[in-house]
């Protein structure tokens, strides 16, 4: 009988602190796509990348424009031309053709890599606002409000709003919710 209420003592003692230690657990939630949009810093980037993005595009077609016409050129020729000269044409726009689809993903890859390099100082800096913030205010777990278009949060309670701590961490003013038309 001594042995039992040992070990219903123990097991008493487990659960007590067990319980105690989740009441140490603080938890919020915030929106990093809404912080980082709300950067001063991503207006630039929005501009520098559209600039970027415009070089790319004006590349790409100025290439482009020249294929077309070398195409258009060798249509025009084909009929004169020898059956080797009209295979080794035929294998050159080949080649430009090849060259100029691998330019396109080569752009691509470009802008995907400049897109990065530019939002990573501001990542950064969200990244250790929030680390910051959680710290201050004794979070032990923040999460992403969102993974693309589905909450990964099903509860929290209202006054845990932790993207507005984050915002006024960086000094940035927190935008009054539209008024309710009734």
């Amino acid at each position: 009988m001594m042995k039992v209420k040992v070990i219903l003592s123990a097991i008493a003692l487990l659960c007590v602190g067990f319980a105690a230690q989740a009441q140490e657990i603080k938890i919020g939630y915030t929106n990093v796509e809404l912080i980082m949009d709300m950067m001063p810093e991503m207006e630039q980037i929005g501009a520098d990348i559209q600039d970027y993005q415009t070089q790319l595009q004006t590349n790409i077609q100025t290439k482009a424009a020249d294929f077309q016409k070398q195409v258009q050129t060798y249509q025009a020729a084909a009929a004169t031309m020898t059956e080797e000269a009209r295979a080794a044409k035929e294998g050159e726009l080949t080649k430009l053709q090849g060259d100029l689809q691998k330019y396109e993903q080569d752009a691509q890859t470009s802008y995907q890599r400049k897109l990065q390099e530019l939002l990573e100082p501001v990542q950064t800096k969200v990244i250790n606002a929030i680390n910051a913030v959680a710290a201050e205010n004794n979070y032990t777990h923040i999460f992403a409000e969102t993974a693309g278009q589905s909450p990964i949060l099903l509860y929290t309670k209202e006054e845990d709003k932790f993207t507005e701590l984050v915002l006024t961490k960086l000094g940035i003013p927190i935008p009054t919710p539209p008024a309710v038309v009734k």
